[in-house]
């Protein structure tokens, strides 16, 4: 898979899967030590975590979510976490965000730098938007959107398909999304109708 780059800032870096649904892994760093979210494979992927710090763990943020987990944990030799951090990150927290018997997922949360990563539940491209939205809430989450999300005020908010948003934007479009998730149903659903035709 050829390397798509997104969501750089300090200690932090994406690559996404071109494509529909535009698969997109996180390697983020706390304390030196390098968090990998849901990667899918990419050339020259490792060494771009590497740089980042020393790799701790591949940790699965969804149940269903393995996409290249295991390959990638054994490749750079740390252990893949399913949707647990182990020791690692002390100052950060995974916060549950949907949990029954088809739909288990949890949330990366660093409250330091104000990180979110998210693997499922929110995105940026169109499968998960309405035409007026930044951000969306997966459609099979809209009518029970995450409320373990909202008034986190995070600076980095970012998602497991598409690129994700930073800066003094990001908490208020999360916040927005999560507010107009139900409401958003039927303008959503259009956009869908129209860009399939």
């Amino acid at each position: 898979m050829s390397l798509e780059l997104c969501d750089e800032f300090g200690g932090a870096l994406g690559w996404s899967e071109p494509g529909f649904l535009s698969r997109t892994s996180h390697a983020v760093a706390v304390d030196g030590k390098v968090l990998v979210f849901d990667p899918v494979n990419a050339s020259g992927i490792d060494e771009r975590i590497r740089a980042l710090g020393e790799p701790e763990a591949v940790v699965q943020l969804l149940d269903r979510h393995d996409r290249d987990c295991a390959a990638v944990a054994a490749r750079l030799g740390i252990p893949h976490r399913r949707m647990e951090l182990g020791g690692s990150a002390p100052q950060a927290r995974l916060l549950r965000i949907a949990w029954n018997p088809v739909w288990k997922e949890v949330a990366f949360w660093e409250p330091e730098r104000r990180v979110l990563v998210v693997g499922d539940a929110l995105g940026t491209v169109a499968y998960f938007t309405a035409p007026d939205e930044r951000i969306g809430v997966h459609p099979f989450l809209r009518l029970r959107p995450p409320r373990a999300l909202a008034g986190l005020g995070p600076r980095h908010v970012l998602c497991g398909h598409g690129a994700g948003l930073h800066g003094e934007e990001a908490a208020p479009a999360l916040e927005e999304a999560l507010a107009t998730a139900r409401r958003r149903i039927p303008p959503w659903l259009a956009g869908q109708v129209r860009r399939n035709r």
